[in-house]
């Protein structure tokens, strides 16, 4: 199981807006995401939850620009996070080893470079067809219908323009980019291996610090991490997640840890 570590280099980040945005603040954070346990740092230059402001790709790249090089002389493992071509083609030109797509690259005239490149794609799943995540109530029994109808086109899609299956990660989607409804996040998280089975592609999933967490958590910030490094745990033990996207490493090494020492108890 790898972990990236999520690294918001923008002004309004649902949780950490304008924190990292200056380089030196997002470089002395990336070496802290390593150092509490991130395989990956994945790094994202503009916001995609629903009362984020648009963000132009030539402010990405020079966002990403500012650190990425820096970030990969430390021998930084890199992700970018982005939906517009232009990014993810200056992404590959940097040689980072993972783009991530909260729309699994529906740019369809993008495949054929996406196939010439190395890097894996983490090919994300939501209900929005394009922008940032808007607020939608999606039923819970009708979301897994809809998370399988994305998959099947779109692997197939990327499968056809002669993208390596083995370089693909799925990543159905949580918090707004399912609805607005708690429950339909919970639903897909109860249902992790279904995906595991009808696809055998490794699953990447992100609770961390989402909206239906903190709909259970009250406010509490305390109780937010909590929940969250809980449902990341819950989606390795019982899910199958090979990886997980997280803004607190540490916690969720702390808790995967916990979990294989409870295994090894005697019954």
């Amino acid at each position: 199981m790898k972990i990236l570590g999520i690294l918001n280099i923008t002004t309004d980040s649902f949780s950490d807006g304008g924190k990292y945005l200056a380089p030196e603040a997002a470089l002395a954070h990336g070496e802290s995401l390593v150092r509490d346990g991130a395989d990956i740092i994945d790094i994202g230059a503009a916001s995609s939850h629903p009362d984020a402001q648009a963000v132009d790709p030539d402010t990405e790249i020079a966002r990403l620009a500012a650190i990425v090089p820096a970030l990969k002389t430390r021998g930084a493992s890199l992700s970018i996070d982005s939906f517009h071509t232009p990014v993810q083609r200056w992404a590959l030109a940097a040689g980072v080893g993972y783009l991530n797509d909260i729309h699994g690259f529906a740019d369809a005239a993008f495949h054929p470079e996406l196939a010439a490149s190395p890097a894996k794609l983490i090919v994300m799943h939501a209900i929005q067809a394009r922008g940032i995540a808007t607020r939608e109530d999606v039923p819970p029994e009708k979301i897994m219908g809809r998370i399988f109808a994305f998959f099947d086109a779109r692997v197939a899609a990327l499968e056809k323009a002669g993208i390596a299956r083995d370089r693909l990660i799925l990543d159905p989607g949580m918090g707004f980019f399912l609805g607005t409804n708690p429950q339909t996040s919970i639903t897909v998280l109860d249902r992790l291996p279904e995906l595991t089975r009808r696809y055998d592609l490794p699953l990447l999933v992100c609770v961390s610090r989402k909206s239906f967490l903190k709909a259970q958590a009250g406010g509490d910030p305390g109780r937010l991490r909590g929940l969250s490094a809980a449902a990341e745990v819950r989606a390795v033990g019982q899910g199958g997640a090979a990886y997980i996207r997280t803004h607190e490493p540490a916690a969720l090494r702390d808790g995967l840890n916990t979990l294989k020492d409870m295994d090894k108890m005697p019954r």
